[in-house]
C-alpha cells in the first residue's frame, strides 16, 4: 500500500506552509468532490502519448464568475491592508482528455482568480500550484491571498487550477474514506514473507480498483497533459505570455511546460525542485535521506529545550510508539475519534511535522502525549498530511498523487528489487526505510499505458529561476542544482533553511529576490545564498 510518501517520486503533501492553510483545510470539501458533474470519465477512443497541440481548436475564453457557488471562502482571514482589496471569481475551461485526440472528449478543469482593485497592469497573470502531485492550486491561490506581497498581488491576477484529476478538477476516485483510514494504517514490513505478500496484494487491489473505474482514460492523468492543459489556461485567461510560480512537484510540472512551450515563459520560479536526472526509486530513496536528516534537526533543536528534553532521545521515542502501535493500537483521547494508531500513524505524524520548522512544536507534543498512550497528537499530524478532514472524508489527493505519479513513472519495479531495496533502506534509513518500502509495489500493477517527463531541455526565451533549500528534506538540494543545469537558462537562488520549500517560509532574502523577478524580470546575482 502506498505510504504518505507515496508511491510516487514525490510527497503527497501541500508545500507551502502558509499560516492560513488550517482555515483553507475544508475549503474544496466543503464543495463535494465535483462541481462540474464530472464524475467518472468514460473511455476514450484513444490513452497513447499526447501529440503536438497545433491542430487544437481555439481555446474558449474563461468566464470567470462569483465564487460563492463553487467554494467556501468566508474562512480567509485576510489582512486589514488587503480585506477591501482582494476578491475571488472562479471559472471552467475544458481541455482534451486526450491531446492526440483533438476532436474527442474534453474534461473541465477548474480555476480561481484572485484579483486585487489596486492591480492596474497589463502584464497579465500568474498561475501557481502547490505540488503533489495532487495538491489543489485553487486553495495554493487562496492561501497566497493572504501572504505574497502586495507589490506581485498588485501586479498580476493569481490563477490557481486543479490539475487534470485533482480537487474539483475532474477529480480521480478509486478508493472509499474507509479504505483510506486501512492504507494509512498499514505498516507492512516487506522484508517478510507475509508483509511482502500483503503490500502486493493491497497495491495491485488500488490499480484494478481504478482501472475498473477509469478505463483506458486513466493513463490521460499525467504530467505531461497537464502541462499541455496548462497552456490552455494561458490562452483561456488571455495571456500572450506564462507567468508561472509552482513549488516542489509544481517545478516537474513547470520545467514540462518549458520545455514544451519555450518561447511563452516571460518569468518561471521553480522553488524546491524535482531532479529531473534520477530514477524513481532513487528519488524516494533521496527524500528518505532528506527526512532523516530532518529528524536529526529536530532533535539537536530539541536538546535545546527543557520541555522537549524530557522525552528523552527523540529518535527512541519514535522507535518504541512505533513498536508499541503496532503491537497494541494506541487510542486517542479525542472525543468521537474510534481509530487507533499504528505505528504508520506514528510514523506519518512525525513527517508530516518535518516539511517545516513551525510544526516541531507540535510533533513535540504529540511524541510527549504518545509516551503517555494517547495518539490524539499524531492522529492530528498524520491526518494533516492525508488531508483527512474532521469529518472522516479525504481529499482525494492520494489517488491522484498514486494516478499521476505512476503514470509518469516506467513499469516495475520487479519484485527481486523491491526485496533488495527494502533491505538496504531498513539499514539505511532505520525510522522511514521499512514502512516507506511497502510503497515500492503502488505502481507494479498499475495500467501499463505510460508517459515518462522527458528532461526539459528546450532553450526558454527567458531566465528560469530555480530555487533549491540547502536541508530540504523532500526535494533535496541536489535536485535544485540538477535542474538548473539541465534546463540551462535558468539561475538558481539556494536558501541555507530548514524545512520543504524556500519562498514565503521566513527568509525575507528569498522573498525579495522572488518578488522582484516575478515583477521585472530581474534575477538574483549569480550563485546567490540567501542566509537562515
Amino acid at each position: 500500500m502506498p505510504s504518505p510518501i507515496s508511491s510516487a517520486r514525490h510527497p503527497s503533501t501541500l508545500v507551502v506552509r502558509l499560516g492560513v492553510v488550517a482555515a483553507l483545510a475544508g475549503l474544496l470539501a466543503a464543495c463535494g468532490t465535483s462541481v462540474s458533474g464530472t464524475g467518472t470519465v468514460q473511455p476514450s477512443a484513444s490513452a497513447g502519448a499526447p501529440s503536438s497541440s497545433g491542430s487544437l481548436p481555439a481555446q474558449t475564453p474563461a468566464q470567470f464568475v462569483s465564487c460563492d457557488n463553487l467554494l467556501n471562502l468566508k474562512g480567509i482571514p485576510l489582512p486589514k491592508d488587503r480585506k477591501d482589496k482582494i476578491t475571488f471569481s472562479c471559472a471552467r475551461v475544458d481541455v482534451p482528455l486526450d491531446y492526440s485526440n483533438a476532436s474527442g472528449k474534453t474534461i473541465p478543469l477548474e480555476l480561481i482568480k484572485v484579483h486585487s482593485s489596486d492591480n492596474t497592469s497589463s502584464v497579465g497573470s500568474l498561475l501557481v500550484n502547490p505540488g503533489g502531485p495532487g495538491a489543489s492550486g485553487i486553495e495554493l491561490a487562496a492561501g497566497l491571498s493572504t501572504e505574497m506581497s502586495m507589490k506581485v498581488l498588485n501586479k498580476f491576477d493569481l490563477i490557481g487550477f486543479d490539475p487534470r484529476g485533482v480537487g474539483l478538477s475532474s477529480p480521480i476516485s478509486c478508493i472509499s474514506n474507509k479504505q483510506k483510514d486501512v492504507l494509512n494504517g498499514t505498516n507492512n514490513d516487506v522484508r517478510t514473507a507475509d508483509g511482502f505478500a500483503r503490500a502486493k496484494a493491497l497495491a495491485a487491489d488500488v490499480a484494478q480498483r481504478c482501472s475498473n473505474l477509469y478505463g483506458a482514460d486513466l493513463a490521460q492523468y499525467n504530467t505531461v497533459n497537464t502541462a499541455r492543459d496548462m497552456d490552455r489556461i494561458r490562452q483561456a485567461v488571455g495571456d500572450d505570455q506564462m507567468n508561472y510560480l509552482g513549488f516542489s512537484y509544481g517545478t516537474e510540472l513547470g520545467a514540462q511546460y518549458a520545455h514544451l512551450f519555450p518561447k511563452t515563459i516571460r518569468v518561471a520560479v521553480l522553488d524546491g525542485a524535482v531532479n529531473p536526472l534520477t530514477d524513481e526509486i532513487t528519488s524516494f530513496a533521496n527524500q528518505l535521506g532528506g527526512f532523516e536528516g530532518a529528524f536529526d534537526q529536530f532533535a539537536a533543536d530539541c536538546a535545546t529545550r527543557a520541555s522537549c528534553r524530557l522525552l528523552g532521545d527523540p529518535r527512541q521515542v519514535v522507535n518504541d510508539l512505533v513498536k508499541q502501535a503496532d503491537s497494541s493500537p494506541m487510542k486517542s483521547s479525542k472525543q468521537g475519534e474510534s481509530r487507533t494508531a499504528s505505528g504508520a500513524i506514528v510514523l506519518t505524524g512525525v513527517l508530516e511535522a518535518l516539511y517545516s520548522k513551525s510544526e516541531w512544536r507540535d510533533l513535540e507534543s504529540a511524541l510527549a502525549l504518545g509516551q503517555q498512550g494517547d495518539a490524539k497528537g499524531l492522529f492530528a499530524l498524520a491526518d494533516r498530511y492525508n488531508q483527512r478532514y474532521s469529518d472522516g472524508t479525504y481529499s482525494n489527493i492520494s489517488d491522484a498523487n498514486t494516478t499521476i505519479g505512476c503514470n509518469d513513472s516506467k513499469p516495475g519495479p520487479t519484485d527481486e528489487t523491491i526485496r533488495s531495496t527494502a533491505a538496504t533502506w531498513a539499514a539505511k534509513y532505520p525510522m522511514f526505510g521499512t514502512w516507506a518500502a511497502q510503497s515500492l509495489f503502488s505502481c507494479q500493477s498499475w495500467q501499463p499505458v505510460r508517459t515518462p517527463p522527458p528532461l526539459p531541455t528546450a532553450p526558454t526565451a527567458h531566465k528560469v529561476l530555480v530555487i533549491g533549500n540547502l536541508h530540504d528534506p523532500a526535494t533535496p538540494y541536489q535536485g535544485a542544482k540538477d535542474l538548473a543545469k539541465t534546463m540551462g537558462n535558468t539561475e538558481l537562488l539556494s536558501w541555507d533553511g530548514e524545512g520543504h520549500t524556500s519562498y514565503l517560509q521566513g527568509s525575507s532574502c528569498v522573498d525579495n529576490y522572488v518578488n522582484d523577478y516575478l515583477i521585472s524580470g530581474t534575477l538574483p546575482p549569480a550563485n546567490t545564498t540567501c542566509p537562515k
